[in-house]
């Protein structure tokens, strides 16, 4: 026999081991993905293991698992972070209620006292500071809340429209007490979503609020079949950059007299985690507040 005939045994031999290496390689690589995939995607504690002895792909299997390990760890840090954060919020905002109603009590005792102009004056300038500071106590703790809010997030078919109209109803007194009068179109046609009820509540009523705070004058909402709600006031306090960051969860929009809160930032985050949208825009002293539940195709639409 040739030697032509042996080079072609050796060279298809060689062939076909490479062969099955590249097969078992690509195997492994397949492997190291969907494990890789799991594992970011699950809470759970597993490595990624290779069952080949090549070299390079058990070094390549070492440095994704020390990755994974720092990954979690830093995981850990910021979940760790969070709760230390929202206990201290928590906590603060406790730490301020009480002598907030120390401060409010003895209020209400000197408003008993006989004073002069001057004094009425000043006393109702502190009583107005105190008010905003309470209603800024609350919103904070509010915001502690709402850090782990999609941990209770349990959502039902429900109603939208009845539940802003619930909503709208309750702020009838505070409505009145500002010389309010809403303008208020809610469509005729009932709209279901799959949501969470408190949630949603919740959202209209941190934007209704900072509405009422922060309005000039007019009030209006409106809603329409597809189930987008807009919020609209007449304000002279935005400008672009605020406008841009109205959301944001530390900005806050000053003036002279006023702030804002942190209403509008828990109102975004309550929308995100319920799959909704939320937008602002400005134009001509109007502040437009939209948003929009998107409809859910494995809900069923119940007219009853």
């Amino acid at each position: 026999m040739s030697i032509w005939f042996y080079l072609f045994w050796i060279v298809l031999c060689i062939s076909i081991f490479l062969i099955i290496k590249i097969w078992i390689m690509r195997e492994e690589f397949k492997n190291i993905e969907e494990s890789l995939s799991n594992i970011i995607n699950t809470d759970t504690n597993n490595l990624i293991t290779v069952s080949s002895n090549d070299k390079e792909l058990k070094r390549l299997a070492t440095d994704l698992n020390k990755s994974l390990k720092e990954l979690r760890k830093l995981e850990l840090e910021y979940k760790n972070g969070n709760k230390e954060l929202k206990s201290s919020i928590t906590n603060i905002s406790h730490d301020l209620r009480t002598p907030l109603t120390a401060i409010r009590g003895y209020l209400d005792l000197m408003d008993n006292s006989n004073l002069d102009s001057k004094q009425i004056k000043y006393l109702e300038i502190i009583d107005s500071k105190v008010k905003d500071l309470t209603s800024l106590t609350e919103q904070l703790f509010d915001f502690s809340r709402g850090l782990d809010i999609k941990e209770t997030m349990e959502k039902e078919n429900i109603c939208i429209n009845n539940v802003l109209e619930e909503t709208l109803v309750s702020f009838y007194g505070v409505f009145m007490s500002h010389n309010i009068t809403p303008n208020i179109d809610i469509c005729a046609e009932k709209v279901f979503r799959l949501l969470n009820g408190n949630i949603v509540k919740r959202i209209f009523e941190n934007i209704i609020s900072n509405a009422i705070k922060y309005s000039e004058s007019c009030f209006k909402v409106k809603m329409y079949c597809d189930g987008t709600i807009e919020f609209s006031n007449k304000t002279t306090m935005i400008d672009s950059t605020s406008l841009e960051k109205m959301f944001d969860r530390y900005y806050t929009v000053q003036s002279a007299k006023k702030s804002t809160g942190i209403g509008l930032s828990i109102a975004k985050q309550l929308v995100d985690l319920s799959g909704g949208t939320i937008e602002a825009q400005y134009n001509k002293n109007i502040l437009k507040i939209r948003i929009v539940f998107e409809k859910d195709l494995n809900v069923i639409r119940n007219r009853n």
